[in-house]
């Protein structure tokens, strides 16, 4: 297992579980990169959920590499957040806030009952409380649909979030220098053009921040 002690700026590592579970209820999407059967290095973005103590990832019963991660093989799973900007005196000193995470280990399928509790997990880690407003997956729908959860076992954690260190003949120049926050992103709801007249927006789109 690759090694996920810092080799270079050990002082942005963070081991605090807590800061990773909330980058881990901030940002959905990450990327699991692997080696395919011909020894190619690939990297798949894909939705990533945290549930339980494990991190888990659905697909297409029928999609390749979603077959040869469920046989298995080793991954590494990365999950980013960009907050902002280090607007910084000069070019070389800026940066971006950002907190980062990489994963290590092995991914298995869920049948079953889990497998299906872990589909409501990611429906709702979408959409808060899109699951009470859907009917059940069909047995079809579920044969269909691969389940993987990997337990959260050998991670690394990496947090920027500070002001640039300019050094002092920047400083005393005329260049501003601060931060640039990321707010949340507005939503816009547009409705299938196949929608039924009358069908109200529900609740799990509506609550969602930011919403016009």
């Amino acid at each position: 297992m690759p090694s996920t002690e810092p080799t270079r700026l050990p002082d942005l590592m963070s081991r605090d579980r807590a800061e990773l579970d909330a980058l881990l209820a901030s940002a959905v999407l990450g990327h699991v990169g692997l080696v395919d059967e011909e020894g190619h290095p690939v990297v798949i973005p894909t939705a990533v959920v945290r549930w339980e103590d494990q991190l888990v990832i659905h697909g297409s019963t029928g999609s390749h590499w979603m077959r040869r991660v469920g046989a298995g093989a080793p991954v590494s799973v990365s999950i980013a957040a960009i907050d902002g900007v280090i607007v910084a005196r000069s070019a070389f000193e800026s940066a971006v806030i950002y907190r980062s995470a990489v994963f290590f280990g092995r991914f298995a399928p869920l049948d079953g009952a889990r497998k299906e509790r872990a589909l409501d997990v990611v429906t709702d880690r979408l959409l808060p409380g899109r699951v009470a407003e859907l009917r059940r997956p069909t047995a079809r729908e579920l044969a269909a649909t691969s389940l993987l959860a990997m337990p959260i076992v050998d991670w690394s954690l990496r947090i920027l979030d500070e002001f640039a260190a300019d050094p002092a003949d920047d400083v005393a120049g005329p260049a501003w220098a601060g931060q640039l926050r990321f707010g949340p992103a507005a939503a816009t709801v547009v409705p299938a053009p196949d929608l039924r007249p009358g069908v109200p927006v529900p609740p799990s789109v509506t609550s969602v921040f930011g919403l016009r």
